[in-house]
């Protein structure tokens, strides 16, 4: 019986690796923080906001799985220790995952509304094709999966309906922020990238233009940012200083000293610390 429970407890916590779970909260808790914040109180109690953020949780999950089904020989390179596939998980559970969580994802979107239901359904393609090919691409796979992060921020609004500005804005931060953490994550697995020919930034242009890029995309986002503030909804500077710039000025001190693999592991967790302060920053508004 011991014996038997040792292993349950195993494989749950491998399927709680396999599917990130920490992230999975961070996503729950930045929809729930942007229903509650931007939308309004009223949604925090809201069953259809449950179903939601469960919905995006479940697609997410898939997409994790899906994408390190893919990627098994390369993570055994970059990430030995994180290797769940083939080890505590077959193959053929993690597919079955990935369909039933797949599935749930779209059924409890389209319970909610058509509209979530094809969001839905177009984000289980996206998260398959870029798993299966577009991640060994040049810039396309990190541009895909921070397009998704943003769209998982604004699903919040399209379903309310409140035609909120501010949502606009967190959804456009969470775009930027994945996407400088994706290309800094592909600097970071540059060996395995490179052997199984993958065609990411850092191996086509290099580890410095790929850094030029991600300065170009800091200032572009830190402009952007701004800009819509002025534009749509201004908040005091103070917010955009203690949650966003002061940041930002760390994490590009720090770009530009890293050369090893542990300071872009280092700066790919930072970039979430970032990610955090921008939703919690939403309690302030």
């Amino acid at each position: 019986m011991a014996q038997e429970l040792s292993q349950v407890s195993t494989f749950v916590e491998s399927l709680f690796k396999l599917t990130r779970f920490g992230n999975l909260v961070i996503i729950a808790f930045a929809q729930y923080f942007t229903a509650r914040f931007l939308i309004g109180p009223q949604t925090f109690t809201d069953l259809h906001l449950a179903i939601l953020s469960l919905s995006t949780v479940c697609i997410a999950a898939a997409g994790y799985i899906i994408n390190d089904y893919y990627d098994v020989k390369i993570d055994y390179i970059n990430k030995p220790e994180r290797v769940v596939i083939g080890k505590q998980i077959t193959r053929r559970y993690a597919i079955l995952f990935h369909v039933v969580l797949s599935s749930a994802g779209i059924l409890l979107g389209l319970i909610l509304s058509w509209r979530i239901g094809a969001v839905n359904v177009f984000s289980v393609f996206l998260l398959w094709l870029y798993s299966n090919s577009l991640k060994r691409l040049p810039f396309v796979g990190n541009l895909m999966v921070a397009m998704l992060t943003g769209l998982s921020i604004y699903v919040v609004d399209l379903y309310y309906g409140a035609h909120s500005a501010m949502v606009i804005i967190y959804a456009v931060f969470a775009f930027f922020m994945t996407l400088v953490r994706e290309i800094i994550k592909d600097m970071e697995d540059l060996k395995g990238d490179n052997t199984f020919g993958c065609k990411t930034l850092p191996i086509v242009l290099g580890m410095r233009r790929t850094k030029v890029i991600i300065y170009a995309i800091l200032a572009i986002f830190s402009a952007t940012v701004f800009a819509l503030n002025v534009l749509y909804e201004a908040l005091p500077l103070q917010y955009y200083v203690v949650f966003l710039f002061l940041p930002l000025l760390w994490l590009f001190y720090r770009l530009l000293r890293a050369d090893m693999k542990k300071d872009f592991a280092w700066l790919s967790a930072f970039c979430k610390v970032i990610m955090l302060l921008g939703i919690s920053s939403m309690a302030f508004i």
